[in-house]
Parts: C-alpha cells; structure tokens; sequence
C-alpha cells in the first residue's frame, strides 16, 4: 500500500468533493455560457462556487477569478497587473526562491523591457521586510512575493510586506499556492491586491486556480477570446472543477485547525525520530515559520535521486523539491538560495504531510530512511 507524503505536490481528491462534482461531469454538462435552463444551472454553480471561494478568504465575490492552475494565475497576477500600469514605471521586485511561474514569469518580463529585482532570503528562508524596503524605486510598480515556499515550506512576512506596498503606492501580489488549507488566509486582514492558488492543493481537482484581484487594481488579460471571468480570463469555464474547488476550499476552511495541528504534530515527530536515529542531517528553513506539514532535511553524504528510488521501492512517495522541476537533475535553487552548499543540497528530502498520514506512517518512513542509509 502506498504512502504518500509528497502532499505539497498534490493532495488526494476529497471524496466530498468528488461527490459535488459528479453532476456536473455526468448530468449537467451543459456550456455556462448557454441561454437554456440547464446552461443556467451551471452558471449558477458557478456562482455558488464563487461566493463559497469568497467567503473562505474574506473577499467579495466579484473579486475571484478562475483559471486552469496556480501557474496561470500567478501569469494573469503579474503580467495583467504589470501590463496595466507599464505607464507608471517597469519595476518589478520578486524573490530568487519563488516557484517557476512566478521567476520565469518575470523573465519573460524582462525581455519586454520590465526590470525585476530578485531578492535572496536570509538563510532561514525568510525574505526580510528590509530587504524589499530597499528594493523599492521610483519606477517600481509591483512586488511579488509568496506567502510559504513550495520546497522549504516558509512563511513569509506577507503582512508587513503588504503593508509596506501599500504606502508607497505599488501593488503587491502573493502566490499562495502551498499555504492555501493550511493556514488563515483573510485578505482583508493581509490587504493583498492579488492572491494565487491551486486547487489541487487543498484536496480539490487538478486544473483548477484561482485568482484574488481586489477591486479598482488594474490588471489587463493575458489571453483574447470570450468574455468568461468579467471579460479578464476568457475560455469556457471547467463548471465541475469549479464545484470541486469551492466544495474543497470550503472543508479545508472548516477544519483548519484540526488538520494544521494533526500535520505539525506528524511533521515534528518525524523530524524528532530522524534526528535521534540518523546522524548528519541538517534540517532547512526556519523551524517556527513554516507551514505546518513541512520538512526539508538534507541527509549528508547520500544522493537524493537515489533515496528516492529506494524510498519508492518500498512504496513511499517523497520528493527533493518542486514537483514542477523535479526532472531536473540539478541542486535546488531554493537551497542554493539560503546558502546550502551544492553537493549538501543534492542530499535533500522534502516530505510533506497531509490530513490522511498516520504515525504508523511515518513510522514505517524513519525506519525506511534508517535501513537505506546505513
């Protein structure tokens, strides 16, 4: 039987959430965009979805948005925003451990004469408010930080950041892909002017994201074709995925802090195990802000890719980092960022836990990870 901590890749789809789906995929399939009754109906689920997205994270329902996945709702946050306010300046001010779509985002920027200025963390995994503070220019119209990290598992200080946006007149965007069910999310409270994520993250379908864009921030589109999502993100709307995500979000909202508590508890009692059992290991990010089903360890002198190949003989599903760069044989960037030295960042093992994981799980994990590397 498989066991499975690789959750901040994907997490299993909720079987109530399958449940609210199912209509949708075999009953009414009908085009949201139909005029007929049954048409109507999927608009409406929709809506409800909406409302349901809206509500979980203090926003108003006609600032919620629906995309294919986190990636591209990380492209429609920056290029929209960035695009719509190019007259004011071609600043762009991000970090060097953001996940792909956001860092190739802004290459891509680069190239279209936007300038983006890439800040490395402290060697917690941290990026200081400081930092950005010094960033800031007259030209700089956007800044982009993600509230935990896909790999290290940080929480960054999105607050404060948003705070400092906030008074120098420059939009703030957040990938929060990876804290999205697993901690409090209220964008009111955060005063974001735009917010990712994913629903697969949280128990829901795959291809399905989400987009937070408060009102009377600018963002043009980044697609031309139908006038789905107010005009801002065209193509016939994934009703049944839709469903799921507003069904899913609602649950991990519920149960918040049933599952954060179970999670950290699994997640300290690993890291507890592994450290009495296993000498040489260095564990990454900051222990106190971070999310509470992660850890990152670098096991010294043993090669990642081939713990993984053993970990997977003995049916455990684990991985060294982002699972959209994890055919890449290459140390982490998000390690290398923090200092960890190259040959150190080949030996690490992200293992992330979810509302499913038992401790005879991860029992059965450190005596796994004890036998392969003695």
């Amino acid at each position: 039987m498989i066991k499975y901590f690789d959750n901040a890749a994907t997490t299993k789809l909720d079987e109530e959430v399958l449940k609210e789906m199912l209509p949708y995929l075999t009953e009414n399939y009908a085009n949201p965009s139909s005029i007929y009754s049954v048409g109507k109906q999927a608009k409406e689920a929709i809506t409800i979805a909406r409302m349901k997205i809206a509500d979980a994270i203090g926003a108003n329902v006609n600032e919620i948005y629906f995309t294919s996945c986190g990636s591209e709702s990380d492209n429609l946050a920056v290029k929209g925003i960035a695009y719509a306010n190019s007259r004011y300046g071609n600043h762009i001010i991000t970090s060097s451990i953001e996940h792909p779509a956001i860092l190739n985002t802004c290459k891509a920027l680069e190239g279209m004469g936007f300038r983006v200025t890439y800040l490395k963390p402290e060697p917690n995994g941290i990026v200081s408010v400081d930092s950005v503070r010094k960033a800031i220019t007259k030209n700089t119209i956007l800044i982009s930080i993600m509230f935990a990290n896909n790999e290290i598992g940080t929480i960054q200080p999105i607050k404060e950041i948003a705070e400092l946006a906030r008074r120098n007149n420059i939009y703030f965007h957040t990938d929060c892909v990876q804290a999205m069910g697993n901690v409090k999310v209220n964008v009111k409270e955060l005063k974001v002017s735009a917010l990712s994520m994913s629903a697969h993250k949280f128990y829901g379908p795959k291809g399905v994201g989400v987009l937070y864009v408060r009102e009377g921030v600018p963002f043009k589109r980044i697609q031309d074709g139908g006038h789905q999502e107010r005009e801002k993100r065209s193509g016939t709307e994934n009703v049944a995925g839709i469903v799921g995500t507003g069904k899913a979000l609602e649950i991990a909202t519920k149960n918040l802090e049933i599952n954060s508590r179970k999670m950290k508890t699994l997640r300290d009692y690993y890291l507890e195990n592994i450290q009495l059992r296993i000498p040489n290991i260095r564990i990454n990010g900051d222990l106190e802000k971070r999310l509470p089903g992660n850890s990152n360890v670098c096991f010294l002198g043993v090669d990642g890719a081939k713990l993984l190949e053993e970990l997977d003989k003995r049916n455990i599903c684990a991985s060294s980092g982002s699972a959209c760069s994890a055919g890449l044989l290459q140390p982490s960037p998000v390690l290398l960022a923090i200092g960890v030295p190259r040959n150190v960042a080949k030996s690490s093992l992200r293992v992330t836990f979810g509302k499913s994981n038992t401790l005879e799980e991860v029992d059965y994990l450190v005596r796994s990870l004890v036998e392969i590397i003695n």
